[in-house]
């Protein structure tokens, strides 16, 4: 049976998994590159985009991990594209280029509709308004393998309300942000039947497992 995942969506010590003011110059918001040192050091990412270097330890076993046994992916409209509201035009295909690492179908989180978007590599973009839909639609497409959620904030937050999140490793980075898009604030994981799985730290991060 498959499983829905979330993998290496990191936050700060202060709980914000983005800066304020996203924009096509800050995609993470202001600050929110700073929370990724842990995963972009290592070798699993760093080949992802073509280096021969990088870390193994933990770290890299965690970005490994995210990668395994994954059919589809979702992800919320603001991992797509800085813009809001409707759709200034169709020439935005994404931050990645013409060929995405994720090589499956991705749902895109709108409220704005847009046609699917197809990509080298195995990628297509479809765009659906709805979490439930676009879960389904996800299981759908990936023959039985798992759903992996890769954010924003907003998206995981959704699907963590829903009780629909299988399995949650979030990293910890040791800088503050102050202001943001907290990942769990109101969010009361014991009561939706979460408890922690594993933990374990790093020079860079803490590792934190939910099922």
């Amino acid at each position: 049976m498959s499983k829905v995942r979330v993998h290496c969506f990191t936050i700060s010590a202060d709980g914000y998994g983005a800066g304020p003011d996203q924009s096509l110059e800050n995609p993470l918001g202001v600050g929110g590159e700073k929370l990724h040192t842990w995963l972009v050091s290592t070798r699993s990412w760093q080949s992802v985009h073509g280096q021969s270097a990088g870390s193994t330890g933990v770290d890299d076993d965690f970005v490994k991990r995210a990668e395994v046994n994954i059919g589809a992916n979702i992800i919320g409209r603001n991992m797509f594209t800085p813009s809001r509201g409707p759709w200034p035009n169709d020439d935005w295909i994404g931050w990645w280029g013409p060929n995405p690492p994720y090589h499956t179908p991705v749902f895109v989180l709108t409220h704005h509709q847009r046609s699917p978007l197809k990509m080298e590599g195995g990628t297509e973009f479809i765009f659906l308004s709805d979490i439930h839909r676009a879960l389904a639609e996800a299981k759908a497409a990936a023959g039985g393998k798992d759903i992996r959620i890769i954010g924003g904030v907003s998206t995981v937050r959704q699907y963590l309300q829903a009780r629909l999140i299988d399995e949650l490793h979030f990293a910890i980075s040791p800088v503050l942000l102050g202001s943001g898009e907290h990942l769990l604030y109101g969010i009361d994981l014991p009561s939706l039947g979460y408890d922690v799985a594993e933990h374990v730290a790093t020079r860079d991060a803490t590792h934190i497992v939910l099922h």
